[in-house]
């Protein structure tokens, strides 16, 4: 049975907003306050879509978050009406309205860790939302991730569904962000790698010391346990402190894999040689050839990565069996960094294209082409049961654009986000794509 992985990316919200929220995201912090274009960066996202689309790649759309969350609000002690929460959020904690109007979900790495049904006990596709309980303004979103993914993946015969882990630091959990899977063949058996930042119960593991580590290692165990995975084909490594403190907040800031290849900073994790050398053993024992490129820290420097994104990259499988990394513009302007594609491609591996995409509504907020993405490999019978209003067509795009250009601002400051005609609008326009995408009721303004 022919299978394929597909790239679920996020739609961005109509409240994206530059708030600079993320602790540990130097992006985020550091444009902190400027005006953004809502509507440029959803067309952006769009367009990147359709761009893998048209070069033969199965796409799906993952639909946005209500914003701003004034249930959020009432659960902090505001009320009133809608337009009165608002207001007095607006007037007595605007960082709480700023985090209750935050388009993060765009960022759909994070929304779930998923695991192949080649790889689960039952044979089927399992999903567990992510916690994000680091963060105030993402540890709301698991709720309406998860009634989405399950209108999305919603035939049980071929998909499982998991709550959030619990919500408390020891069990932070940041999804795909610091997971990925290393095959074969997508549809064949393979060897789920799980990077976490710190340990909660063994102090024996060392931790970053400026920024927050996101991923426990007891999260990452428990979400293997909760999709039946096998010790033989699940390998868990630890992320270096060092370079989490120096902004990478998840393993996607700093590493991508696909198929038999990960591709990976010198720095990137703790004893990388052992680590290496067990991906390379458990894919050995289901028939892979894990092949790993290290780029040295002398040609590319941790700082040269993270503001580039070089890493949080999409590495995506041509038919002829060569691969394609998908990079923001920000690549091709740092000199170090676009010196580096240039010898990769050159030299004839297993990465022989680089296309360059402009994200840079996203980018400022901290996030690259691999956040905007959550992969899901999937046979032909899973594919066919996947909710068809999801999956990017010719017609879809043109359908999505309409719908961002008639609902979208074109500039969004933090005063704007006070306006209680924002929540009217942003209603609207999640109400008209939950039937353009055929999901049904999956928000709360929905559901209550």
């Amino acid at each position: 049975m022919k299978s394929f992985e597909v790239n679920f990316d996020g739609l961005v919200g109509p409240t994206h907003n530059y708030g600079g929220l993320s602790f540990g995201n130097v992006a985020s912090q550091s444009n902190s306050q400027q005006a953004s274009n809502p509507k440029e960066a959803a067309l952006q996202g769009l367009e990147k879509m359709k761009a893998l689309m048209d070069m033969g790649f199965v796409q799906g759309v993952l639909a946005p978050q209500e914003r701003p969350d004034v249930a959020g609000l009432r659960s902090l002690g505001f009320c009133g009406t809608d337009a009165q929460v608002i207001e007095r959020a607006a007037k007595e904690a605007m960082p709480l309205l700023v985090a209750s109007c935050s388009a993060s979900s765009m960022w759909v790495a994070n929304a779930a860790t998923v695991s192949p049904s080649a790889d689960t006990a039952d044979g089927r596709v399992h999903f567990t939302a992510a916690n994000l309980n680091c963060k105030y303004h993402r540890s709301i979103e698991h709720p309406t991730t998860s009634r989405v993914l399950g209108a999305m993946f919603a035939d049980p015969q071929h998909f499982a569904h998991h709550a959030a882990l619990p919500a408390v630091a020891q069990f932070g959990d940041e999804g795909a962000a610091n997971h990925t899977r290393f095959c074969r063949e997508y549809g064949e058996a393979g060897v789920e790698f799980f990077v976490y930042g710190r340990s909660a119960f063994d102090s024996r593991y060392p931790a970053p010391q400026k920024y927050p580590a996101r991923q426990t290692l007891e999260a990452s165990q428990a979400v293997a346990r909760l999709h039946g995975l096998s010790e033989e084909g699940v390998v868990f490594a630890q992320q270096n402190p060092s370079v989490i403190d120096q902004g990478v907040f998840h393993n996607d800031v700093i590493a991508v894999g696909n198929g038999e290849l990960l591709f990976h900073h010198q720095d990137a994790f703790l004893n990388t040689e052992h680590m290496l050398a067990e991906l390379h053993g458990k894919l050995a024992a289901r028939g892979g050839n894990f092949q790993s490129i290290s780029v040295p820290r002398d040609q590319v420097a941790v700082e040269d990565a993270v503001r580039s994104y070089l890493f949080n990259s999409q590495l995506l499988s041509r038919a002829d069996g060569s691969m394609l990394l998908i990079v923001p513009e920000e690549c091709r302007s740092n000199p170090r960094v676009w010196q580096y594609l240039q010898g990769l491609t050159a030299a004839g591996g297993p990465i022989r294209e680089v296309k360059v995409f402009d994200l840079k509504q996203s980018m400022q907020n901290g996030g690259g082409p691999a956040c905007l993405r959550l992969r899901v490999a999937l046979n032909e019978a899973e594919l066919a049961a996947v909710n068809p209003g999801v999956i990017m067509t010719p017609a879809l795009y043109d359908t999505l654009t309409a719908w961002v250009n008639k609902h979208y601002r074109d500039a969004l400051r933090e005063s704007d986000l006070a306006d209680p005609q924002l929540l009217l609008e942003c209603r609207a326009a999640l109400d008209e794509l939950t039937q353009i995408l055929k999901l049904g009721a999956v928000y709360p303004f929905q559901i209550n």
